[in-house]
């Protein structure tokens, strides 16, 4: 363990070294966030609306984040984007994240499921959303290398079914554009699908058999903490997700209220 305690210290040696007093009102720091895009649309709006109270010339690059291959486990998917954080190719990442390795901080910013958006009322797995019609359907995956296998295969497979994937597109808002102009169906996560769903005319249903629930948590080296406007992005990156779960709990408590 001598070599990687060594390159930390080295490292941490440097953060110290060049750090200089962060003031976020008057900072123009750039950082990279990588995150699925639908991850980021969550958090995306709340965090430009406290910077832009907070830290007006602070700019944010997104990077879009997907696992290089379908058909691995969530623990092994994501294990990739640990490298690429530690190689500074992003500052914080965004993911569902299972577990962290010791030499990270991971917070869990919430829990996301997926469910099954269409592209209206009357297409027939929305009207009546079985598990046969699910497998019936032609789908739509996102997989950033076209690799058409997924979590849900795996949970079919289980129960000795299959589908069809008869489009790959590598994004989420480009799949659910898709969907909302084709027969096609498609597992997407819960809170992206209901941010866009008014706007694109597309309606959901929950996925006809059982799926896994999903931490997406926000991740960085322990050392890159050291970092005083990392650390301030970092906890307002928690802060905006917090802000959006209330402002999202009053709008439902609203609109109950108002039928």
């Amino acid at each position: 363990m001598a070599e990687p305690i060594a390159d930390l210290l080295a490292r941490a040696r440097n953060v110290l070294s060049s750090a200089e007093p962060f003031d976020a009102a008057k900072s123009t720091r750039r950082f990279i966030v990588g995150a699925p895009d639908g991850v980021s649309s969550v958090f995306l709006m709340p965090l430009l609306a406290l910077l832009r109270s907070r830290a007006p010339g602070i700019d944010i690059g997104l990077r879009q984040l997907l696992p290089p291959q379908g058909g691995q486990s969530v623990e092994r998917a994501w294990t990739p984007l640990f490298a690429e954080l530690e190689a500074g190719a992003m500052d914080i990442a965004v993911a569902p994240i299972d577990r962290a390795p010791p030499r990270f901080v991971a917070h869990t910013l919430y829990d996301e499921d997926f469910v099954v958006v269409v592209a209206r009322a009357r297409h027939p797995f929305a009207a009546r959303p079985t598990l046969e019609r699910f497998c019936q359907a032609q789908h739509l995956v996102v997989s950033m290398t076209g690799d058409p296998h997924g979590f849900v295969d795996e949970a079919l497979a289980r129960q000795g079914r299959a589908r069809r994937v008869a489009l790959t597109v590598p994004d989420f808002a480009m799949g659910l554009a898709t969907v909302a102009e084709s027969d096609l169906i498609a597992a997407m996560p819960r809170r992206f699908v209901a941010m866009h769903a008014a706007r694109l005319a597309v309606v959901s249903r929950e996925v006809p058999l059982r799926l896994r629930t999903f931490s997406i948590r926000a991740a960085v080296p322990r050392v890159a903490l050291m970092d005083a406007g990392l650390a301030w992005l970092f906890g307002v990156l928690r802060e905006a997700v917090e802000g959006e779960r209330g402002a999202r709990g009053k709008r439902r408590a609203k609109a109950h209220a108002a039928r």
